[in-house]
């Protein structure tokens, strides 16, 4: 009878103990499958803190260093989707920029799309850099890079440029179009500033608006 007695009360205390194991388990189960939610409703608000894919196609500033273009060489970024050249303009190549005005279709840059500030003879805010947005005016090729004066494929008064292969534009080391090509106007000059020499910010002017 005691046997049964304390048999029973083992197994009172087992089921006893059971309970309180299951109810620790569901305890911390319900803990972590909050933690877990928690972590996963902090997901969206952590990336709304930062642009989005379609907020960096829209038009998000880019930055890069210019310091580290080689003279006579050209980086390429991405604006908007679109690509933006920046060339590191040499002494020499600048030279070449006045002496053939006759040839070009609007040398000056009347009726090309460019922020004001860039509205300059070498369509630049320094003359040692030049930013454009590397997409023929014609139908939307991108133009190769050309930069030998006399290149063999254009001709001995070729002063150095760009070179549109799908249908023949060219343009000179600012952006400007010669005549007889099928591109209307200049190479477009996106909005940028620089931030000190070793920084310049695409799609961005100095006075913080996108254009």
């Amino acid at each position: 009878m005691d046997e049964a007695v304390a048999g029973t009360e083992v197994l009172g205390r087992t089921v006893r103990a059971g309970s309180h194991s299951r109810r620790r388990f569901l305890v911390r189960a319900t803990w972590s499958a909050a933690a877990v939610g928690t972590a996963f409703a902090a997901v969206p608000f952590i990336e709304s803190w930062l642009p989005s894919e379609s907020a960096r196609a829209l038009g998000v500033p880019v930055t890069l260093d210019p310091s580290k273009i080689e003279p006579a060489q050209m980086n390429i970024v991405t604006w908007r989707r679109k690509p933006i050249y920046i060339v590191h303009r040499t002494k020499s190549m600048l030279a070449l920029l006045g002496n053939h005005d006759s040839d070009l279709k609007d040398p000056q840059s009347h009726d090309s799309d460019q922020p004001a500030y860039t509205d300059n003879v070498l369509r630049s805010r320094r003359a040692d850099l030049f930013v454009t947005i590397g997409i023929c005016t014609h139908l939307g090729c991108l133009p190769k890079a050309r930069f030998q004066r006399g290149d063999p494929a254009l001709g001995p008064r070729w002063p150095g440029g760009f070179y549109c292969p799908c249908h023949g534009s060219r343009f000179d080391l600012a952006g400007r179009v010669f005549r007889g090509v099928p591109a209307p106007t200049n190479l477009v000059i996106p909005p940028h500033k620089y931030l000190s020499d070793t920084k310049i910010v695409i799609g961005q002017g100095q006075d913080g608006k996108d254009s």
